[in-house]
């Protein structure tokens, strides 16, 4: 009965969108209309409201209901979702203020006289207004009025010339900031905790073991990371764009000839030129740049955009008055001496008495920003009313935008209580070809859909069903950024498809009669085969999508330490490859350290000194001994995957068909607990479990009988391999740890004797003060003390002294007794320290240098940025893990 219902929630989906109502109540309505319906059918005719659900009830969809609202609205962990009025606002700010008429007007005059030049200006443009908008609908409606009656007045062919246009005006929904990449993360940050989860129960049912590695869990996407992802397979778009309407105008002629430009290319010309283009693209740099480089959040980002927007909304709607540019002035100079101020001052509220004058110059700074701020928003709202306009489509557009996500969260709640995602996965992991037949099919599904739905819907309904099930598989081992990018690329098609494309309606709107409809769909067919050969190109490529994300958060102020986990495998591909060019040059590093005279040390330095020579030059057996191990494991899979993949597949159908008994198993015990059961039916269900019991045995019997012992000796490879690589990082950390330790014991020798009056000074104060004073003062003696490397035993005997001096009866001369004590231990080590820093610190500081970023490099902080760039390459490949499940 749940598959009933399951039908009538799509048909009534169907039903209601077909028909025209609106979507952000379509989707909540068919919802709550399906659930009513079960629960009353099931009270009615089974005396239980939740009868007819696969999972929970109507109580526990309203409960999720009530979640799903609060989480949109108030969860601090989706706060990415407040960037979306910022960038529609800065959007709509930008097409009310004629910045992007502006904009297309001069790529006309700038690239006119080139083949197909008009064309090439368009998409150009459509680029610069998707990094600056995301709005399709305003984008495709401004380049529709101003550029195709240039287009057709130039005898530019209708087909191209509005394909060139709706294609252009699609490309905001890929090239960041971008609404939809922005959604897409919102979904994707729940797919990818549900793939954790199912990926997690996968490797304990495949290998018994209670808790998956951390380097197997998959890693959520932020809205920062999707639009990194998506920065290079949008060029490629914008590319394969401009060299298709090249192509065509060189082939033929006639269907994109060249436009003159009939001014004078003067300084006016440059003038004119560089006033439209600087300030787009000072706003595109700043708003990707802040995000690129880490110094901004997408929020902060958004932030910026909108009133960078504003500003320039300010001098453009006053254009031809004196004082037009007064406030973008104010506001560049303000934002400049903020960021010399932050160069010169730490603008802190806490070091307010040390940095006052800071504090003060900066104050003044953000007034005067402010100031400008204030004045663009005063002169937006009283010209042609422009602001107010602006913030009315803001509110309406980011409505529409939230109140869909509440539908569809509502919807994919009853989907999944009527046990769709469970239907889902079934059809999906059933199908043969693994993971890329499930891929294929679902980019099918979506592209089908685009005929249809918007890209909003898709995004809210489809891919939270979808995108679990392809993120958990740990054959493709696909990434959550990679997934939404395609998913992406493949949404932005539902712009163009005919018959619903909504571009080619909104150009549609504003084209004169003489361009045809069927004209319009023809020229929108060449540009969809191009976005569907840059979804081929992005789905065989990972790493145009991967790098970026990883390039940005590996070179960023918070990149994990090189001792994480998830980056051990990529370290040493690159750090095994130094070692063979470079050993000669470690290998001589290493003899010089053994070779150096170690007698200005203490004996515990000496011994680790050593120690530690002898681990670094044990580095290159020990790489050889894991590339052995590795050479070991990988001659073995080839013959032991296709039996892996097989058995794996096999087990998995098993559990299907425990889970499916264990279910009737259930019906037949309610039934017998009936006053009156149904025989025949209780029997049937009896031949049902039968027939189940009957095709996990034959299941059974296509394990191979040497599965066991094959899986075995793959474990003991593995294992192996682990253990080598195991024995290899202890061994680097144990060489360089002493070393490091040593430079910072041996850079604290002066610091340590400039302590040497205040230490001594402790004598008087325990001698003359009463006990709680000294005390105090001994703890403030030590806490200096610790910020001095290895100076444990001086604290030691302080120590002693200050528990001397507790109690109600003070012993002040065994207090007495663990000062000299300290003194003397203190005056040894300045003395072995100095001598140490100027014999052996030269050594250490040259020895350090060459081992720091190769054996050293798992115990420095980070890596250097030429190290994190090549990790980050390796990482953007997806590899296969599914042997380890």
């Amino acid at each position: 009965m749940e598959l009933v219902f399951l039908a009538i929630l799509v048909l009534l989906m169907v039903v209601a969108l077909t028909s025209g109502f609106p979507v952000a109540f379509s989707l909540p309505g068919s919802a709550i209309l399906s659930i009513g319906l079960a629960a009353a059918c099931g009270y009615l005719f089974a005396g239980d409201s939740s009868a007819y659900f696969a999972q929970g009830g109507p109580v526990q969809w309203l409960s999720a209901g009530v979640t799903n609202f609060r989480s949109l609205y108030w969860d601090v962990e989706r706060d990415t979702l407040i960037a979306i009025p910022l960038f529609i606002f800065m959007g709509i700010m930008l097409q009310r203020s004629k910045i992007a008429e502006d904009l297309l007007v001069a790529m006309a005059q700038l690239f006119g006289p080139v083949p197909g030049g008009l064309g090439i200006s368009v998409v150009l443009v459509g680029a610069l207004l998707a990094a600056t908008t995301g709005i399709v609908g305003a984008t495709v409606i401004a380049m529709g009025l101003i550029s195709l009656p240039a287009m057709l007045r130039n005898n530019y062919s209708h087909s191209l010339a509005t394909g060139t246009i709706c294609a252009s005006g699609t490309l905001g929904q890929i090239i960041p900031p971008s609404i939809v990449l922005i959604i897409l993360a919102d979904q994707l940050s729940s797919a990818a905790d549900q793939a954790s989860t199912i990926r997690k129960q996968l490797y304990k049912d495949s290998t018994g073991e209670l808790s998956m590695p951390s380097v197997f869990d998959i890693t959520s996407a932020s809205a920062g990371d999707m639009f990194m992802g998506a920065l290079i397979p949008g060029l490629i778009l914008v590319g394969l764009y401009v060299g298709y309407i090249l192509i065509v105008a060189l082939v033929k002629p006639k269907l994109a000839p060249p436009v003159p430009y009939e001014g004078q290319y003067d300084r006016q010309f440059a003038k004119r030129i560089l006033l439209a283009l600087t300030p787009p693209l000072t706003l595109i740099f700043v708003v990707l740049g802040s995000i690129i480089m880490g110094v901004a959040t997408v929020n902060q980002a958004g932030a910026i955009g909108a009133v960078g927007a504003m500003i320039m909304g300010g001098y453009r709607l006053t254009e031809g008055q004196k004082n037009s540019y007064y406030p973008a002035i104010l506001a560049i100079g303000s934002t400049l001496v903020l960021l010399v101020i932050l160069s010169l001052y730490t603008l802190n509220i806490k070091n307010i008495g040390d940095d006052m004058v800071g504090i003060v110059l900066a104050f003044i700074a953000v007034a005067g920003l402010l100031v400008a701020v204030g004045w663009s928003a005063l002169r937006s709202y009283r010209i042609d009313n422009t602001l107010n306009e602006v913030m009315v489509e803001t509110a309406k557009t980011t409505s529409m935008v939230f109140i869909i996500l509440i539908g569809a969260a509502m919807l994919t709640s009853a989907f999944r209580g009527f046990g769709g995602e469970e239907l889902v996965k079934h059809f999906l992991t059933g199908l043969p070809g693994g993971f890329w037949t499930q891929f294929i099919v679902v980019m099918l599904v979506i592209f089908v859909l685009g005929f249809f739905l918007d890209f909003i819907e898709i995004a809210v309904v489809v891919v939270p069903i979808v995108a679990p099930i392809l993120l958990a598989d740990p054959g493709a081992n696909v990434t959550a950024v990679w997934l939404g990018v395609m998913v992406g690329l493949n949404i932005q098609t539902s712009f163009l498809t005919p018959p619903f494309g909504f571009a080619l309606f909104y150009l549609r709107g504003v084209a004169p009669k003489i361009v045809k409809t069927l004209s319009i769909y023809k020229g929108a067919v060449a540009f969809i085969g191009l976005q569907l050969l840059a979804l081929v190109i992005a789905g065989f490529y990972p790493s145009l999508v991967n790098y970026m994300p990883n390039r940005t958060y590996l070179t960023s102020e918070n990149a994990p330490p090189p001792m994480n986990p998830r980056l051990q495998m990529c370290l040493e591909e690159q750090l095994f490859e130094v070692y063979d060019s470079e050993g000669d040059r470690l290998r001589a590093s290493i003899a010089e350290l053994q070779g150096a005279d170690l007698s200005s040390l203490p004996k515990k330095w000496q011994k680790s000194l050593v120690e530690s020579g002898e681990n670094a030059a044990a580095t290159f057996t020990l790489v050889a001994a894991v590339r052995e191990a590795e050479a070991n494991l990988l001659n073995y899979t080839p013959d032991y995957a296709p039996m892996h993949t097989d058995v794996r597949r096999t087990e998995a159908q098993i559990r299907i068909v425990d889970k499916q008994v264990t279910g009737w198993k259930l019906t037949l015990d309610r039934q017998t607990r009936e006053d009156d059961p149904d025989q025949g039916q209780m029997n049937a269900i009896k031949t049902k479990i039968e027939e189940l019991q009957s095709y996990r045995a034959e299941l059974e019997s296509e394990i191979p009988d040497q599965w066991e012992a094959s899986r075995e000796k793959f474990v003991a490879l593995q294992k192996e391999e682990k253990k080598a690589r195991n024995r290899y990082r202890n061994n680097v950390d144990n060489a360089y740890e002493p070393i490091m330790k040593l430079r910072e014991v041996l850079a604290g020798a002066d610091a340590l004797a400039a302590m040497e009056e205040e230490l001594a000074g402790l004598k008087a104060t325990i001698a003359n003060t009463d006990a709680e004073s000294a005390i105090d003062a001994i703890k403030l003696v030590a806490s200096h003390l610790g910020d001095v490397a290895d100076t444990s035993k001086i604290k030691s005997q302080l120590s002693k002294a200050r528990r001397a001096l507790k109690g109600d009866q003070p012993k002040t001369d065994k207090a007495l007794a663990f000062h000299a004590k300290a003194m003397e231990l203190f005056h040894a080590e300045v003395e072995w320290r100095q001598s140490a820093a100027q014999q052996m610190g030269p050594v250490l500081s040259s020895y350090d240098e060459a081992i720091a970023y190769s054996i050293g490099l798992r115990l420095q902080k980070r890596m250097t940025s030429d190290q994190a760039k090549s990790v980050a390459r390796c990482q953007s490949v997806h590899r296969d893990i599914s042997l380890n499940f």
